[in-house]
């Protein structure tokens, strides 16, 4: 080893090493000299572990998998290493060091020196030890600031790129349709609009740095029977194309995206690691997608382990190559020797891995990996001396200052306002009581893939690696002259109440009380939210709703801060809370948020991206609903939320007014041109989201009631005004007809401005004529939102 590594690949006489041909040429040529052992390899990964000592990573042994021999594997090649950085806590600069080597042994040991695409999770940042624990990604729906949401993803693709990390698996575009899901926290929302525009913004800045994202899940995983994880989904071929497939055919076409994996889930009885309609005649054929599909962890094998519809490994890996899967994850399992065994006795066409590894081969090529002079030194390590690892202690940062100051923007835009009395923004109180589960507990606002969950829950004799402040810290630091008391009153989920008395005690005592109340993030069960972790209703978890009308009891002002992965049925709270303060898993600068907004110091902008129930029970329930999902008389359940989609208080007034319908008619392929004012009628500067929704009253099959097509936020100083100029394209009225296929009819129809899905301000009727016209993935798919300052 020498003291900076390089690697001498083959000589780039090479025309798969000759960067002056063209990308598909020398993919070719090098498909063409590769045996089919050697291209199979290419087409799977390995789980491992970055060495501690910088040494080479060690395969990582998974309950579900069977050890895996290096050394047998690595001649043929590898395609990908799993998870180097998040499978155990590593120094970074010692992690990129193990991977260096670890490359090293790779491109040596192959005979076309073809190094491994590294990937990991980055579902709320690069999910490795010490690196910054952004907000989960119902925050950033929370925000409506997709350039927000751009910034942050171009943070932490730079944080993987420097240490060599190539591919990371985010975001998630599922749609939520059950909130008792686990994973709801792992969703941008229960809006396909909004999700579509938020983790478009993410896959650009995450493709910026040079990191290929993944759209996970294709698709319908959210939609799973009673929300449970894996269930079978039983949605339509309606439901699926217009709420589940918008957000992902929006980000195909605009983020240019790399990368797609599969759901677990199957949909009327077809998984999605088998549908070549999927995967292939819609991703590829229509849409145009030319990137990898890779393979949810297991995936593959599941379609004979638990699907059922391959009787074999290598019946599993033939349906998954034939629906358009290219490899997979996380480690050999099915595309190792039952996929051989099927290539011998003719079961599998050997056209189907020559198909697959043309695309990995492709991304390799697009990320230089197939260069001459390629190294596997990353940027972080790049003329640096490697030859006494214990030196590299310490000399990579992946929470620095920068990044906590924009974790701390998306936390603060985060933050939701539901209630307010008037007792917020909090002037300095004498004595705060802060009771509750989360009032103490630094990881209260961390998400199930957070790297100090997900992985270092398993080494408790090892520091976080990141600051996280609890929420008592927080309102101490933001009321410094303020006595703040402190209960838990009961634990998240648990069911004592013996520390009811000493909450009751200290809720008299002061003058004010804060409860703290939410979720614990976990995994399969260890956790109330979180993968695995569903609920059977949306009541609070353990015994927290007794704590919190205890609480309301004692006559003392309470303001509500739920720190929590999903909305929660509040119960009395919703009408007798002094302030109602919703947080999704903020992130380490979290708790400093919510302490900003309760003392005023930060502008409450957050908009819910899913609604808040006001009953436990009636789920599923979404705003996303027609008529007959609503509160009606032929049904005894009321689904009617506490707080909409959308819903969002401020410490300022906005007026809105002054609406001109420029262009009334319009014909089916024309569009609707309209404008208004926006006025920050109080003292305080201010953030508002317009929100614009459409509503088809009469139309050939059951619409929703209204759903979200465009919005935009706007700031305004005190007394400012703005003029919102929208054009309306008849485009974002289409839906998928009788016959399944998208079109658009013509009708008289609303155009709604709204300050939520609840609280329309203005109303614009509008009238659609001509034709019924029929449209595909080239129709538009945003309206064009302008704001002009108002002068005066």
């Amino acid at each position: 080893m020498t003291d900076n590594v390089t690697v001498d690949i083959k000589p780039g006489t090479a025309i798969w090493n000759d960067s002056t041909y063209d990308l598909p040429t020398r993919v070719d040529a090098l498909v063409g000299e590769m045996t089919l052992h050697e291209k199979i390899a290419q087409l799977y990964g390995v789980w491992v572990g970055a060495s501690a000592d910088g040494g080479e990573v060690a395969p990582y042994q998974h309950e579900m998998e069977e050890p895996v021999d290096l050394d047998a594997l690595l001649p043929a090649g590898l395609g990908q290493l799993t998870r180097p950085f998040g499978t155990a806590p590593v120094d970074p600069a010692l992690g990129a060091l193990s991977l260096v080597r670890t490359q090293q042994r790779i491109v040596e040991t192959n005979r076309f020196g073809i190094p491994a695409l590294a990937h990991e999770e980055c579902l709320a940042g690069f999910a490795t030890w010490g690196a910054t624990a952004y907000p989960v990604p119902l925050s950033w729906g929370a925000t409506f600031d997709p350039v927000l949401i751009r910034r942050m993803a171009a943070a932490i693709g730079d944080d993987m790129r420097r240490l060599g990390v190539h591919q990371g698996l985010a975001p998630v575009l599922d749609v939520v349709r059950d909130a008792r899901w686990g994973r709801v926290e792992e969703t941008v929302g229960e809006d396909p609009y909004l999700v579509g525009t938020v983790a478009t913004a993410y896959i650009q800045g995450l493709e910026s740095a040079g990191v290929v994202a993944t759209l996970k899940h294709f698709v319908g995983y959210s939609a799973s029977r009673a929300g449970r994880n894996h269930a079978p989904v039983g949605m339509g071929p309606r439901e699926r194309a217009d709420v589940m497939l918008p957000p992902f055919e929006m980000a195909v076409r605009e983020s240019g995206v790399r990368s797609v994996m599969h759901a677990y889930t199957d949909t009327d009885g077809i998984p999605s690691a088998a549908d070549e309609q999927l995967l292939t005649g819609l991703l590829r054929e229509t849409w145009g997608f030319t990137g990898t599909v890779v393979a949810d962890y297991f995936g593959i094998a599941f379609l004979h382990a638990l699907h059922g519809v391959a009787g074999s490994w290598g019946e599993a890996a033939g349906a998954a190559l034939a629906a358009g899967v290219d490899v997979e994850l996380p480690t050999v399992k099915t595309f190792g020797e039952p996929l051989r065994a099927a290539l011998a006795t003719g079961d599998v066409p050997e056209e189907l891995i020559d198909r697959a590894v043309r695309r990995v081969l492709l991304q390799k090529a697009q990320l230089g990996l197939l260069d001459a002079g390629w190294s596997p030194v990353p940027p972080a390590l790049d003329g640096v001396d490697l030859s006494d690892p214990e030196t590299l202690r310490g000399r990579v940062d992946l929470d620095p200052p920068a990044n906590r100051a924009l974790a701390r923007q998306v936390a603060e835009e985060a933050v939701v306002l539901l209630r307010n009395e008037g007792l917020l923004p909090l002037a300095t109180p004498g004595r705060i009581a802060v009771i509750g589960p989360q009032a103490e507990n630094p990881t209260a606002v961390l998400g199930c893939y957070s790297f100090p969950l997900h992985v270092g829950a398993k080494h408790p004799q090892v520091p976080l690696g990141i600051e996280l402040p609890t929420l008592v810290a927080a309102l101490r630091a933001e009321f410094p002259a303020t006595e703040v008391l402190v209960e838990a009153g009961a634990s998240v989920d648990g069911s004592e109440t013996d520390g009811f008395a000493a909450a009751v005690e200290a809720a008299r005592g002061a003058d004010v009380v804060i409860a703290a109340l939410g979720d614990r993030a976990g995994l399969f069960g260890r956790g109330t939210s979180g993968e695995g972790c569903d609920a059977e209703s949306l009541a609070l978890p353990g015994v927290q709703q007794q704590l919190l009308d205890t609480l309301l009891d004692t006559g003392t002002p309470v303001v509500v801060a739920m720190i929590a992965g999903r909305p929660y049925a509040l119960g009395r709270a919703v009408d007798e809370a002094a302030a109602i303060v919703q947080s999704f898993f903020p992130g380490e600068e979290g708790m400093a948020a919510i302490a900003g907004v309760l003392g005023g110091r930060v502008e409450p902008q957050g908009r819910l991206p899913i609604g808040v129930p006001r009953r436990p029970g009636g789920q599923p329930g979404t705003y996303l609903t027609a008529r007959l999902g609503q509160v009606s008389d032929v049904s005894n359940i009321d689904p009617t939320p506490a707080y909409g989609f959308g819903h969002g208080l401020s410490y300022t007034r906005f007026d809105w007014s002054d609406l001109t319908l420029e262009r009334r008619v319009a014909q089916t392929h024309g569009e609707f041109r309209l404008s208004f004012t926006v006025r920050n009628a109080g003292d305080r500067w201010g953030s508002e989201v317009v929100q614009l929704y459409a509503h088809d009253p009469v139309a050939s099959v059951v619409q929703p009631v209204q759903r979200l097509i465009g919005y935009e936020r706007v700031r305004l100083d005190p007394g400012a005004a703005c003029r919102v100029e929208l054009t309306v394209p008849a485009d974002l009225f289409s839906f998928t007809g009788k016959d399944g296929r998208r079109i658009v009819e013509p009708g008289e129809l609303e155009l709604r401005l709204a300050a939520s899905s609840t609280d329309a301000r203005l109303v614009a009727p509008v009238e659609l004529r001509g034709p019924v016209r029929y449209v595909d993935h080239t129709r538009r798919l945003h309206p064009e939102i302008t704001v002009t300052p108002v002068e005066g």
